[in-house]
Order: C-alpha cells, then structure tokens, then sequence
C-alpha cells in the first residue's frame, strides 16, 4: 500500500483506483450489456481526462528543477509517474480484456462489428455512399515527409497514421484525422435478424487506396494513435484584454499544449512509430508512452447507439414529484409553508426551470442572481434567465469561465447573455467560483423578500438525469440574506464578511468543520453520542483527514462514504480504527455531498458544493448550506443509512485488497433502487 508512513493514500494513485471502480461496473455480468460497453466509455473519457490534468501536473514538476526532491513526500515526481504508467497499463489491458468479452457477448444478442475485412458484398455498396458523402469531406489528410513540421494534434481527435509502401519499395507515412462530430458507430444494412456495427475508422481503413490513390501504393495500413496534452490554461498579461477574451484565447491555445501520453496501436511499424515519436519530441522519460489495441478514444463509447435493444439498458425511471409540492403550483407559495428538497435524478429537475421560469414574468420579482458552473448544450436555465432579461427583470450571472473542459460552451453562453442585457460578473482567476446558488428578489408588501435554492450540483438539466444531486429550496433569512451577501463577495472578495449559518470557501470552510468535528470529539470524552456521517465525492486535505483521525482516536465513529479520490486509510490501529469508508458506482453519478454531525443527538446537517480538497477548502467559492427543516434533517439521515446498507454496488475503500464489493448474508439492498423505492412510498 503506497501511503505516506501509512497515513495517507497519494492522491493520483487513489483516482487510478476510483477509475478501477468504474471498470467493475464494464466487467459486472449484472449490468445491461450497452450499458457495459458504455461505462467503459466513462472509463477511458475519465482516464483521458485525468492525463491531461493530474499526469500533466506531476509531468510538469518532473522536468522543473524540483525533482531530485521528494515533494510527493515518499516518492519523487519521477518515480509517481512511472508508478501512474505502470498502474493504467495494468487497468488498459484489463479494458481491452472486459470489452473483447462484452463484443463475444454482443454476439449472442445478434450485433456483430464488421471492420474492413468482412463487410458483406451487399453492404458494400452502402459503405461506399456513406464513406464518400459523410465522412470524406470531413477527414483531415497530411503527408509526412523527414523536413515538413508536423502540424498540432488537436484534442478530441481519432488519429490514423498510414503507413505506404511505394512501387520503388519507399515508405510513405501520412496522417487522416478524424472530426470528433463524426459518428464513431455506422449501423449497415442487414438481410437477417442481425445488426451489424462498423467503426468510422475501419470504413476508412477500407477506403484508404481511394484516399492516397495519388500514390499508387503497393501496400497500406493505418494504425489508430491517441495524444493528451496538458490541460492547464495560460493567461497573459496583456491588460487590455477582457477576462471574457482571455479565457477564450487561452482555449484555444490548449490544442497545442504539451504531449502528456501517447496511446498507439501495438501492431504499427516500428519505423513508422520512431519517426512519429521523434517527429513529435516526445520524451521517453517524462512522457507517458502506452501500447494499445486498434481503437482508441474509446470514450465515445459512451455514445453507443441503443439499436432498439431495450432489454440491454437500464430501465428508465420516471422523476417524481416532491412530496407536497407538484410542478404547476406557484413556487412562491410553497416556499411560504416551508422548505422543499429536490434529489434528481429521483425528483425531476423541471422544478428549478419551473422556478425561475414563474420568476421571470412575476411582475413582483425584481431581481435574479445565480450562479453558473456547467449548462447544459441547450440550456433551458439560459433561456429562463434570457426571459426575465427581457422582461425588465435584472438579472446578475456569475458564470464560471473556467469551468475544465465546458470553457467554450461558457463563454457561448456569456456572450448571448450580455447580449440581452444579463450583468455577468466572472470572479476572479485565482478564486475560481464552484457553489450553486440562486437568489430572487421580490416585492411583496412594499418591502423585497427573498427565494432562493442552493444545491450540490450544476444548474444543468441533461446531467440532472444521471448525476444525484440535492437542491434545498427557500425562503428562510437567515440563510438567504448570507446568500445575497456572498454575491457581493464576488465583487469584492476584499472585504470582511461574517456567516453564521452558511460555511464558504475560502472563508471559513475548514475552520468551520474542524469545530464541528472537534465538538464530537469533546462529546466523546464526556461520555455523550458521539458520530459523524460524511458523504463526499473526494476528500485529499491532510488537514482534514488529521482532524477525523484524531475524533477516531477520541472514539467518535465515523461513517464516509466517497465516491472518487480518497487519500484517507481506514481501520487502521491507534489511527483510524473507527472510521470506515465505502464507494457506491452504479447507474447514476453519486454527486451529493451532505455532511450530519451527531451534536449529542441534536443533529446538525449540511448540504454542500464543496468536497474536502485543498482547492475547494481554500482556491474556489464554494457554499455549505445548513438545513434546519426536522422532516429534512431526517430525510438527509434516511438518504445516508439506504446508501450506507448497500450491498449491491458498494466497495471497501483503501484497505489492502482494493475496491472488494462489500457483499453480506442481510436481502439485496442497492441503495439507488431503494432511494427510488423511498420517494415512491
């Protein structure tokens, strides 16, 4: 076990083992068979991602002057990325091992791949028209030669290197990039009950002689090769430049960030590989260099068409309403009576775009303020904020143009919102802004009272169906007037601000639980209840996992349960006994992050946007709501207990045989199924 001392799990180490969960579920037989190959999309799109951040990070130290150093505390930056590359060659060719079984498997439900060498004769003719009025005028095709610059592999693009050998027996090498609008899957014609898949790439391996006809090559091949490049964004420091802008160039100038992993077809030509490889600069030392099988990308297995076979999907479940509250009432009304909680994918989302859609013709709402991480591609919160723009309502959007990965579609969205009059205000670059909060002002009885709902997740409907989410909805002061106060923190983050109900990043998170966790452990001593219930996605402060190593030893018992990065050991004699840690991955992304505090059996309970990592305790804006509500402390208590009896999905965290499925003698309980169960009854 790889730990600092036996105190810690290293960080990237613990996201390799995270993503070895979401590979059980490809290689779990109780999984609808798409719905298999699909979570082996999610895998290699995690560990694509994972490269061009975390790797990229580690990569960057390694070559610094820093390296002789072991600032990974028991290794050096060298040493953790051979140890990286050694661990994701190990979980790739498990990948490969799972997805050629889950292809056998296909077989028996009557889908079959055809590549280049199989096609039958009457689909031929359905190829060719589909190759040449598709997906040729959309390649990229280049030629190499030893003195012509290799151009910027861009990311998000399937890459075929060809190899040619000419009539006077020379070698030719070229490169056809593949657009990533492309459909990877090409469904052709059948004359049975079956269904026959082509990849795009095996139907351009079949055209490659119409491709490089110019050259009449005796022989041709094209080996798939993948590049990650460092994610990180580069601003400059030209002044005259808006935030807006600089974000933008800075996206665009990514696809040309340096190489932190080369993925290659294991049966390409050496000599072909060489020259690409030195071509390209890339390092043998610091570079992640990794064999592969013919495809790779293989995140866009993600998309896996569904070819009707509903037998081989998850059944789709039908969001609910919340209890007491359905959509088409006035929200304004509800939230007068009391507090609401919406869990999605459970409840339906629509409730907030029902929200701030009531909000934006209400002549009495003068007001909107939210926040912006993640939109969806067709945003109908967008539009709703557009709506009560137009109709003379100010509207204030902090948007997140810094959001990884969803920068463009930000900035997409910042534009079409000035446009219609929407003040954006985008933080600061070195805070970035992560809490999800909205507030709407309206005048009742000449004097303004506020709304508002603070949630752990994106204000993003199409990730509101596969992501677990909690939103609290309103109208309580005490928290809403904090709420109006960290919106001015986003102006003026200078200032001096004083929340005694909300906790907030960077102000005042850690001091905050700290306390909470330091009042169990003097309950402890004293001989009173003394527990704490933690659900997180990933939890990498040492500082925090000091303060739940000490309440173990103090005897508070401590139940987490973390889906992702989890540098914490359990069970450990004289350190952590009394702690214990699961994961759950299934069907839905456990998203939610709630925390509950015995407090000698007067519960204390929070809903969060922050996990407990350095960046979201001291680097990011984040919002930790107290809710007050007894029927909603006690669903928040019943939530964590359905997770915390799984038996199906949950695995053991960081003991010594990684990710064992925490199986037992009681009846089946796989807590997302019960969750359903529990909002239905």
């Amino acid at each position: 076990m790889n730990s600092i001392q036996n105190k810690f799990i290293n960080r990237e180490i613990s996201w390799l083992e995270f993503n070895q969960r979401v590979l059980q579920e490809a290689d779990d037989s109780t999984v609808p068979l798409i719905e298999r190959i699909r979570f082996l999309g999610i895998f290699s799109n995690n560990l694509d991602e994972f490269y061009k951040v975390r790797y990229a990070t580690v990569k960057r130290v390694a070559v610094s002057n820093n390296n002789s150093k072991r600032i990974y505390k028991d290794r050096t930056a060298n040493e953790l990325l051979n140890e990286i590359t050694i661990k994701a060659i190990d979980l790739q060719q498990k990948s490969f091992k799972i997805l050629d079984q889950i292809i056998r498997l296909l077989e028996n439900e009557n889908i079959f791949f055809i590549n280049e060498n199989n096609l039958y004769e009457y689909q031929v003719k359905f190829a060719q028209e589909y190759f040449f009025e598709k997906v040729s005028p959309s390649l990229g095709v280049i030629v190499l030669n030893k003195f012509r610059k290799i151009p910027d592999f861009k990311e998000n693009l399937s890459i075929l290197m060809v190899n040619m050998e000419l009539v006077d027996k020379t070698v030719q090498n070229g490169i056809i990039h593949i657009p990533k609008d492309l459909d990877r899957f090409v469904e052709l014609p059948s004359k049975d009950s079956n269904r026959y898949i082509m990849m795009v790439d095996d139907l351009i391996r079949y055209h490659l002689n119409d491709i490089f006809k110019i050259f009449k090559p005796v022989s041709i091949q094209a080996n798939m090769i993948k590049i990650s490049r460092d994610a990180e964004l580069d601003f400059d420091d030209d002044i005259s430049k808006s935030f807006l802008d600089k974000i933008a160039q800075s996206v665009k100038e990514r696809s040309s960030g340096d190489p932190v992993r080369f993925v290659y077809d294991s049966d390409i030509r050496i000599d072909s590989l060489k020259f690409l490889l030195n071509k390209m600069q890339i390092d043998d030392d610091t570079d992640s260099i990794i064999p592969g099988g013919k495809y790779h990308n293989r995140r866009d297995y993600m998309k896996f068409p569904s070819l009707g076979k509903s037998n081989l999907l998850y059944k789709p479940i039908k969001p609910l309403n919340i209890k007491g509250f359905k959509l088409g009432e006035s929200t304004f009304n509800k939230l007068n009576e009391r507090d609401y909680m919406l869990h999605t994918p459970f409840h339906k989302f629509s409730f907030i775009i029902n929200f701030l859609m009531e909000a934006s013709i209400d002549p009495k709402v003068k007001k909107i303020s939210i926040t912006i991480y993640r939109l969806s591609k067709l945003s109908k919160v967008a539009s709703a904020l557009i709506n009560a723009a137009k109709n003379g309502k100010k509207v204030l959007v902090q948007i997140e143009l810094q959001a990884r990965f969803d920068e463009s579609a930000n900035i997409k969205y910042a534009k079409e919102m000035q446009f219609h009059g929407i003040k954006l205000i985008f933080g600061s670059p070195n805070l970035k802004v992560h809490s999800k909060i909205c507030l709407i002002e309206r005048v009742e009885n000449k004097i303004i009272k506020k709304y508002g709902f603070i949630s752990t997740g994106n204000f993003n409907e199409s990730s509101a169906k596969i992501y677990t989410d909690l939103t609290l909805f309103t109208s309580n002061e005490k928290i809403l007037n904090e709420i109006s106060n960290v919106f001015i923190f986003f102006d003026a983050n200078y200032k001096k601000y004083n929340f005694k109900n909300l906790i907030i990043s960077p102000i005042n998170t850690e001091s905050r639980f700290k306390k909470l966790i330091k009042k169990e452990v003097q309950n402890a001593k004293l001989g009173k209840p003394a527990w704490i219930k933690i659900k997180l996605n990933n939890i990498t402060s040492y500082s925090m996992i000091k303060a739940l190593y000490e309440a173990s030893r103090s005897g508070v018992r401590i139940q987490m349960i973390v889906r992702g990065i989890c540098c914490l050991i359990p069970r450990q004699v004289g350190m952590s006994e009394n702690i214990e840690v699961i994961s759950i991955i299934d069907k839905f992304l456990e998203h939610t992050r709630f925390m509950i505090f015995c407090n000698n059996q007067d519960n204390e309970v929070f809903i969060s946007s922050a996990d407990w990592m350095t960046r979201n305790l001291d680097n990011r804006v984040e919002v930790t709501c107290p809710i007050y509500q007894p029927e909603l402390k006690k669903e928040l208590f019943d939530i964590f207990n359905i997770y915390w009896n799984d038996n199906i999905k949950s695995r053991y965290v960081n003991l010594e045989k990684i990710n064992r499925y925490n199986r037992n003698d009681k009846p089946n309980s796989r807590s997302q199924e019960e969750l359903y169960k529990y909002y239905l009854n």
